[in-house]
């Protein structure tokens, strides 16, 4: 299934998208996550779907699309393709023995059809685009073979990140957490339609030219380790992302690197997952902002 949470006349509704065509689900759960959370509720839209007439259900309005979860929890592995290493690094050099992650602050949460405020002063601001893991079912101190039964479905997300501000100190909480900076969405795709996480490929796409395409065969930790590895620590609730980093700029992208500006837009896509515009403007004037 393609789980949505959308604007309805009385707030956010949990649906799936039939074709071109979205089914509400509001009456198995309240929310995407509580449908995740709950076997019997997930088993019983999913039926609804498979019997659901689409020619007889309402158009699936893009514009009116939510982000598909609100998390409580939004880690991210940094430098987890092979090739994607910081710089100074011997991109041939062995693989790290944990991976390396980071939080984005809720404050990032944005919708799929939010625009991206460039902070004010900001002078290097750049695009990643991920596999984002959503959480369905509680995880805490998993096994390895065990990690991906917690695993709800997959969706996209755009790691926002203002290089200037990451590169002023060894956290980057500061160059990752403005607000905003976490696009998700369109939708979850559940694992039994996705397959094979680890056989998805990512690209990037900016003014026309893909910027970043690689498989996720090239990670160097699967979500299953990941699940399983963070879980060792910290308990993962239903509704929590792990996004699972992203790769290298192709060279010639890297060579023509230009930090992002009002006006551009990057889409992510990513197959059997879909594709995620982000467009990028201007922060609103301090004396507007003061009297709107």
């Amino acid at each position: 299934m393609r789980l949505v949470t959308y604007a309805g006349d009385g707030g956010p509704r949990p649906g799936a998208v039939v074709g071109d065509r979205v089914l509400d689900l509001g009456g198995f759960a309240g929310s995407v996550t509580a449908l995740l959370a709950d076997a019997a509720a997930l088993d019983a839209a999913r039926a609804a779907v498979d019997a659901a007439d689409a020619h007889a259900l309402p158009p699936l309005e893009l514009s009116a699309l939510e982000a598909p979860v609100v998390p409580g929890k939004i880690l991210c592995l940094g430098y987890n393709y092979r090739g994607h290493v910081p710089d100074g690094v011997d991109p041939t050099a062995d693989d790290p023995e944990y991976p390396d992650v980071f939080v984005k602050t809720p404050n990032t949460l944005a919708g799929p059809n939010a625009p991206v405020v460039i902070p004010p002063g900001a002078t290097d601001v750049d695009y990643e685009g991920e596999v984002a893991v959503v959480i369905g079912r509680r995880a805490q101190r998993v096994t390895l073979e065990d990690a991906l039964d917690h695993v709800g479905g997959y969706t996209i997300l755009n790691d926002v990140s203002d290089r200037a501000w990451q590169r002023r100190q060894s956290q980057w909480a500061l160059g990752k957490c403005s607000d905003g900076f976490a696009p998700l969405g369109p939708w979850i795709v559940t694992p039994d339609e996705l397959g094979d996480p680890q056989d998805l490929l990512v690209e990037v796409v900016r003014d026309g030219v893909v910027t970043v395409s690689q498989s996720t065969s090239t990670t160097i930790f699967s979500v299953a380790y990941v699940i399983h590895h963070l879980s060792q620590v910290l308990t993962l609730e239903p509704g929590d992302i792990v996004s699972t980093g992203t790769p290298q700029k192709l060279p010639a992208a890297q060579d023509a690197h230009r930090p992002l500006a009002p006006g551009d837009a990057v889409t992510v896509r990513i197959s059997r997952i879909g594709e995620l515009t982000t467009t990028f403007v201007a922060a609103a004037d301090a004396s507007q902002e003061a009297t709107a």
